[in-house]
């Protein structure tokens, strides 16, 4: 029975569409509808010797082998079916270009003023005025000059009498110090190129002659 299901396995396999296994399938329905409806309905104590036991196992067994045989042989020929099917596909397929390797590198112009480097820090100028130790209403200089960014004037006042130091551009004043007698006071602003006055904002000093011009650059 082995030799037999072994002897069609190769002529089964061979077929590459599911008939073998329809009619190894419908061939088992059909022993196992005969045996169930024909011979058991009508002879009860079927099968009767040992020879019909032997025959109808026999049968069955061939049946059956027949049909697993033949289901593995579909499904592994619709596999390498299929595994062909995707292979084709494959290997039909035309090599479509990557957008990079098809896609040209264009140099982009450049045109205009290119960007200036930072500039540099911004200037920073230190200063000295004094008032007369006399105690005449002047400072000690009328002209200063310095360059445009920060300046720094440091005001010393030796004299008995109180002094102050404003800057003006114009009649706005754009920084001061409060009056003060003995010792010195620190007046920072930034200023811009141009000229602008520097002056005692005691009443009556400025009239007198506590001005002078300040110079930027």
């Amino acid at each position: 029975m082995h030799t037999i299901a072994v002897q069609l396995a190769p002529i089964l396999a061979a077929e590459k569409s599911k008939t073998p296994f329809y009619i190894a399938g419908g061939l088992l329905v059909a022993w196992a509808l005969i045996l169930s409806l024909g011979i058991g309905t009508r002879m009860p104590d079927f099968p009767r010797s040992l020879q019909q036991q032997r025959g109808v196992m026999a049968i069955t067994a061939v049946l059956v082998l027949a049909a697993l045989v033949t289901a593995i042989a579909t499904s592994g020929g619709s596999k390498a079916t299929s595994e062909a099917a995707q292979t084709t596909s494959t290997s039909t397929e035309s090599p479509t270009p990557s957008a990079t390797s098809t896609s040209t590198s264009t140099p982009t112009a450049t045109t205009g003023t290119p960007a200036p480097s930072s500039s540099p820090a911004a200037a920073s100028t230190s200063l000295s005025l004094a008032a007369d130790p006399a105690g005449a209403l002047a400072y000690n200089t009328k002209q200063l000059s310095a360059k445009a960014g920060t300046v720094t004037i440091t005001m010393a006042n030796a004299s008995p009498v109180e002094h102050d130091v404003a800057i003006a551009e114009g009649t706005k004043v754009v920084g001061s110090i409060p009056g003060f007698i003995g010792g010195s006071k620190k007046l920072t602003v930034t200023l811009k190129p141009g000229k602008y006055t520097f002056y005692c904002t005691i009443p009556g000093h400025r009239a007198a002659g506590m001005e002078g011009t300040l110079t930027v650059s």
